[in-house]
């Protein structure tokens, strides 16, 4: 277990949005091998899993994943504080609150994007939080919800947090519809603000923020950290994640730990052979890995090949393999900015 530590705008400067059913702690692991540096997140756990559920499964992680943070759902000041507790016992780096997610699940439960609304509740679950562990304790929120105005929506969530000492925000910088709108188009329809981050912040110099939402590049990362403490990726990290090896080079002066993807396959593969040896299949893994040749001669064969051979039941790295060599290894892509 690591040891507690403070919270500072450059643990925020680049991470990977938690995103339900996609990042799991396979998909976690195969991010650590394209990036050192990123900051990722688990998927929402409520608190009712964390407290009752299969533990080992929900919050387990390898320490290789670190900096790693834990995500929780839940409006209980006293169940956010056992389970925050509980994920710092495990050696997670940060609990974040969520008070973004629109679904109706989350809305009926009464936390997530709905929280927008009830700043002073979260106020009180940070402050709850922040009293049981020693980790930092952040919120990822969005700019208001509904007909919220974001000017006003944010600065009182901004309020609530900032007195009971929280380490930081992440803001998606939409609002989002609760009402006549899907999760997924809440994550496409509401246009972007980023001025509104960037007010937030300049208007809290002092408090970490870091911005979300539509991001789809880490030069386009670079630009925004001159103007906040950081950015998170979601969708665009999971569906090409050949540009987390930008990360470390661009945002930390650091060498990425792969020189490519073929790399990243190689260094990936001890943990695939572990998985495997522990019953998990194949496309456990995979899955995560099918935008990783996005725009290489071969790459719709190599997806193809891990959705077919790839699923069967005695699919092993030999498949994986199989799937690479349909991949050219020669093209090079086009500098940033230049036209096909």
């Amino acid at each position: 277990m690591q040891p507690p530590m403070t919270l500072i705008a450059r643990d925020l400067r680049f991470s990977v949005a938690p995103m339900m059913d996609w990042t799991d702690r396979q998909c976690r692991a195969f991010h650590r091998v394209l990036s050192a540096r990123a900051r990722l997140y688990t998927e929402m756990v409520t608190t009712g899993a964390v407290l009752h559920g299969d533990r080992e499964r929900l919050l387990g992680f390898s320490e290789a994943e670190h900096p790693v943070a834990l995500q929780l759902g839940g409006s209980d000041p006293v169940a956010l504080a056992a389970s925050a507790r509980i994920g710092a016992d495990l050696g997670y780096d940060e609990i974040n609150l969520n008070v973004g997610c629109p679904s109706d699940r989350v809305q009926e439960g009464r936390f997530g994007a709905c929280l927008m609304r009830e700043p002073g509740l979260v106020g009180v679950c940070v402050a709850a939080m922040k009293a049981a562990v020693s980790v930092p304790v952040t919120v990822k929120c969005r700019i208001g919800v509904d007909d919220q105005d974001p000017e006003a929506a944010l600065d009182a969530l901004v309020a609530a947090v900032k007195g009971t000492g929280v380490d930081g925000l992440v803001v998606h910088a939409r609002k989002a519809w609760l009402k006549g709108l899907s999760p997924k188009e809440n994550r496409d329809v509401p246009p972007l603000d980023y001025g509104r981050v960037v007010r937030l912040k300049a208007a809290h110099p002092e408090l970490p923020i870091a911005i979300n939402g539509g991001i789809t590049d880490i030069r386009q990362s670079v630009k925004l950290v001159d103007q906040v403490d950081g950015v998170m990726i979601g969708r665009a990290a999971y569906t090409d994640p050949a540009i987390l090896l930008d990360v470390d080079p661009l945002l930390f002066d650091e060498s990425a730990p792969a020189a490519d993807p073929f790399e990243a396959i190689d260094l990936f593969a001890p943990t695939i052979a572990q998985g495997l040896e522990g019953g998990l299949r194949l496309h456990a893994f995979t899955r995560h890995m099918l935008g990783l040749f996005n725009g290489r001669p071969g790459a719709r064969a190599f997806r193809r090949h891990l959705a077919t051979a790839g699923m069967a039941p005695d699919a092993g790295l030999a498949t994986l393999r199989e799937a690479v060599g349909k991949v050219s290894r020669d093209w090079q892509p086009l500098p940033a900015g230049q036209a096909a």
